[in-house]
């Protein structure tokens, strides 16, 4: 890539750019976070300037996230009996992150079902609105969205007016400002500027954020013990989970603007480096920015310097501008974060769910509904179970069609020239296994084809067009073999491939198979028939002779 000074005045438009899109939105997710909105500004610095040095997309910008800031919520509030363990938990995200990238398993993470992502980004969406209840009505924000609804419920009749006012203000001018001028003015900012001014001269009566730290942040970490790593680590990998989900996407998004490729592994490595630094220094977890980079490649950032400038002015805000912070109203943040936390809701799946596969809208409604009411960790965890299941059962229909069992004609298979042969025996049938076949159709394939198998006196296993087959359904074609074992029904194998030999071997499923009835084609199996019936007929001709005799 040539680097000259036109890029380099891009770069600089998109770092300041971004940086200012990003001010009000970091303040509001720290303050969503529980830690503080000078959280939301050390997490911006950590993660922007980390994960812009060392991630693998050179365009994107990161720091506090949606998702991110409800994981950092639920941890306060359910999995930390301290602040200090928070910030503990979510540097251990970070350094889980840097193992996913350094063990070149950061593409994998992307496989994550579609339906488990828009289930929980909806579940984070409507997390973040309710628990905006509060804000804008002047009270202080709970942690819960079950607690926000109640303590909203109670406080209805105690509703600060020009907090109210001051959110609803801000809500509509970020909702409603034109998308053509959010390039050179985003809506977001021109938001904070107007409500921040009317709560400084009108609508004085509404929560402000006070005393905003300045200064380099201290150390925030103490060495953990055994038991609360053990404890830690579950909430942990699911941050850095989410983490890396988020952040990849962004990167997706970025490359389908750039026409660039990004490099996951690295990106989870910057990723978790910026969030070791920011759980170490009091900061919110981050991950890539969807509004942040589409801001940064609109205002011309092209490469890792934009990210650079960006978490740099941050760092100056951190360092002595934080003190101009501290009129901004609670409600014109929250007025923001009402806006972020609806868009964040996958509102083409939501109102497409009566044209959607049902499977889909199962697995996302349970996972939103969980994330929600239960807990952020166990939607996740039962949103990936789910999609599992449901993937397997569209798996076992599609696998099961791959199998095909016919019963073959003596007069077509054996012998056409025979003419005293029946045209309507078949004592040979034929299982042909097409295709991929897993765990997901392994249970059904003896119940359904040991039937057909039972009724000939030869059975060919035609492997022939077989791709892969794994572990369970190894054994489950070794179990139809021991029907027909049993049945006195004999067994050909025909065309296994290198793969499904490995398998095979691997399980020894062809130990009660006599390895000359393991053939190529076809045609051998058919002459292996031919001599099996003809040794099964011997006896019955031999006695008939003696009979006549």
């Amino acid at each position: 890539m040539n680097y000259n000074f036109r890029a380099f005045v891009g770069d600089v438009f998109g770092g300041v750019t971004a940086a200012v899109v990003m001010l009000p939105a970091s303040l509001a997710f720290g303050i969503a976070s529980g830690l503080g909105a000078e959280a939301g500004l050390y997490g911006a610095v950590g993660v922007g300037l980390f994960a812009s040095i060392f991630g693998g997309t050179r365009t994107q910008i990161s720091g506090p996230t949606g998702p991110m800031t409800v994981a950092v919520a639920v941890i306060v509030a359910s999995h930390a009996t301290s602040i200090v363990e928070a910030l503990t938990i979510v540097a251990m995200s970070g350094c889980i992150q840097v193992i996913l990238g350094l063990t070149r398993i950061g593409r994998y993470i992307v496989y994550t079902p579609q339906a488990v992502i828009s289930g929980f980004m909806t579940g984070i969406g409507v997390i973040i609105v309710l628990i905006q209840l509060l804000p804008i009505t002047g009270a202080p924000a709970m942690g819960s969205p079950l607690e926000s609804i109640q303590m909203f419920l109670q406080s209805i009749t105690d509703i600060n007016y020009s907090a109210l006012l001051l959110a609803t203000i801000s809500f509509v001018i970020a909702a409603a400002w034109p998308r053509r001028l959010s390039t050179y003015l985003p809506g977001p900012v021109v938001a904070l500027i107007a409500g921040t001014a009317l709560g400084m001269f009108w609508l004085t009566g509404a929560p402000t954020l006070g005393d905003v730290p300045t200064g380099m942040p201290t150390f925030a970490l103490t060495m953990p013990n055994t038991e609360f790593v053990l404890r830690a680590i579950e909430p942990a990998f699911i941050i850095a989970l989410i983490g890396s989900v988020d952040s990849l996407l962004v990167s997706l998004v970025a490359d389908s603007v750039t026409g660039t490729r990004h490099k996951p592994n690295r990106e989870l490595v910057g990723q978790g480096l910026g969030n070791i630094i920011a759980g170490m220094f009091g900061g919110v977890a981050g991950a890539g920015n969807t509004l942040g980079t589409l801001t940064n490649l609109r205002a011309g950032g092209t490469s890792r310097a934009s990210g650079v400038i960006y978490g740099l002015l941050m760092l100056l805000l951190v360092l002595g501008l934080g003190g101009y912070l501290s009129p901004i109203p609670h409600a014109v943040l929250a007025g923001i974060l009402l806006k972020i936390g609806i868009d964040i809701i996958d509102w083409r799946s939501v109102l497409g769910a009566h044209k959607i596969p049902r499977g889909f809208i199962v697995v996302m409604l349970t996972t939103m509904a969980i994330t929600v009411f239960v807990d952020l960790v166990a939607g996740v965890t039962v949103g990936l179970i789910a999609a599992g299941m449901v993937h397997a059962r569209k798996l076992e229909d599609l696998e099961l069609d791959n199998v095909v069992s016919v019963p073959l004609l003596d007069k077509q298979f054996l012998d056409p020239e025979d003419k005293d042969v029946d045209e309507f025996t078949a004592r040979v049938g034929l299982v042909a296994l097409r295709g991929v076949f897993t765990v997901a159709s392994s249970h059904r394939l003896v119940s359904t084809f040991s039937v057909d198998i039972k009724e000939h006196e030869i059975v060919i296993f035609d492997l022939s067009e077989t791709i892969h087959v794994d572990d369970s359904s190894a054994l489950v074609i070794e179990q139809l073999m021991q029907v027909a074992i049993s049945e006195k029904t004999e067994v050909i194998v025909v065309g296994m491939s290198n793969t499904v030999e490995d398998t095979f071997d691997a399980f020894d499923v062809l130990r009660n198979v006599p390895e000359v009835r393991t053939v190529h084609t076809l045609d051998e199996a058919r002459d292996i028939a031919r001599e099996l019936l003809g040794e099964r007929n011997e006896p019955t001709e031999v006695q008939s002779s003696g009979d006549a005799a």
